[in-house]
């Protein structure tokens, strides 16, 4: 699978673009439609495990954590990191294709531009 965010009318679009575009639209069906985006990868590694909807990854994270500790496992769980909101479309695409970029991201994510609106939302973190 070759997959790609895309941000259209303020919400993300996730497609394969390994499938061919449909011969009478010539669009591609997507796979998600969200508003923001969550992220679930492995600190240490940048090894990404989900993306999607917030509430899905918020939840398969939990459930994860806990089937982590209960195998003693508490480092791999304390590794797990969710990170959600309206990510830089480009930033977001780059972490999928590359877990040592998705590494370096965690470390710098505080100071990426909003995702939407990546004008405005610099504008507005200089006025702060």
């Amino acid at each position: 699978m070759d997959l790609q965010y895309q941000l259209k009318s303020g919400s993300y679009y996730l497609y394969d673009l390994s499938e061919a575009p449909s011969p009478v639209t010539g669009q591609r069906r997507y796979k998600l439609q969200t508003s923001t985006v969550a992220v679930a990868f492995n600190r240490r590694t940048g090894k990404i495990h989900e993306h999607g909807a917030p509430a899905r990854i918020q939840s398969w994270a939990a459930h994860t954590r806990r089937r982590l500790r209960a195998a003693g496992a508490d480092e791999e769980a304390n590794d797990l990191v969710v990170v959600d909101g309206p990510w830089p479309v480009d930033e977001l695409n780059k972490c999928l294709w590359s877990s040592v970029y998705c590494r370096r991201i965690f470390q710098r994510i505080a100071s990426l531009p909003h995702g939407k609106w990546p004008c405005g939302g610099e504008r507005m973190r200089r006025a702060a």
